[in-house]
């Protein structure tokens, strides 16, 4: 029974990852499911800051603002860390009594004793952490760990492709706007007989005024060109 009840919540865990692009809904989904798959009483998963060498919460079920809205985990003094570090799970019997733990004071607070931070893991490399917290002190079972290291493998991945999807989509606005901007300028050097230079103050300072994007500005311009035909 319990066995089907697993399948059940990783599937409907796999059917959210696949059908959400909004990556803050799809990592909500994550840790709350996560959270029942292992009765956990906390669930956070936490991603990693290169620039800073730190790891942020994401997503968490808690409904604590003390919890939510901890300071950022230091990667060289932690325990999520040392999952980074090691990149394999680690449970810890008592985080009120790991000197590792950052955090003891929110952790008795919240009413929380072991944890499990498994990493998140893409190409070899670690992205972040998946954590999960019990009230009682309980060593997790290597079903729970698999069940667990599963759940976060496919959330790295649907992490990874939402960041892609992203770049891209910038980077096809980057090409749009480029596009429209020097067609503009084109115009406004023609009909103003103005430098390429000051065209595009031209467009940014409408920009600007405006509280508009450059490629908004742009086409306008175009826009208006096409009328007066």
């Amino acid at each position: 029974m319990r066995e089907k009840r697993h399948l059940e919540v990783l599937y409907q865990i796999s059917r959210a990852l696949v059908g959400k692009q909004d990556l803050d809904a799809i990592l909500q989904q994550v840790v709350t499911m996560t959270a029942e798959l292992v009765g956990s009483k906390i669930c956070s998963l936490i991603l990693l800051d290169l620039g800073r060498d730190e790891l942020a919460i994401k997503a968490t079920q808690s409904l604590s603002l003390s919890y939510k809205e901890k300071p950022n985990i230091p990667v060289s003094r932690s325990v999520s860390g040392m999952v980074i570090r090691k990149k394999q799970a680690i449970q810890v019997g008592d985080v009120t009594k790991d000197p590792l733990y950052g955090y003891p004071e929110i952790a008795k607070q919240e009413g929380l004793k072991s944890l499990l931070c498994v990493p998140l893991v893409l190409s070899g490399k670690v992205i972040g952490v998946l954590n999960c917290y019990t009230e009682e002190e309980k060593v997790f079972t290597n079903e729970e760990i698999q069940l667990v290291q599963m759940v976060a493998n496919q959330a790295a991945i649907v992490i990874e492709h939402v960041r892609v999807v992203s770049e891209e989509a910038r980077a096809k606005l980057a090409l749009e706007t480029k596009k429209a901007v020097d067609a503009a300028k084109r115009v406004l050097m023609k009909k103003r007989k103005i430098s390429e230079e000051e065209a595009h103050r031209f467009i940014q300072r409408a920009s600007m005024e405006k509280n508009k994007p450059q490629k908004e500005i742009a086409e306008a311009v175009l826009m208006a060109v096409e009328l007066e035909k």
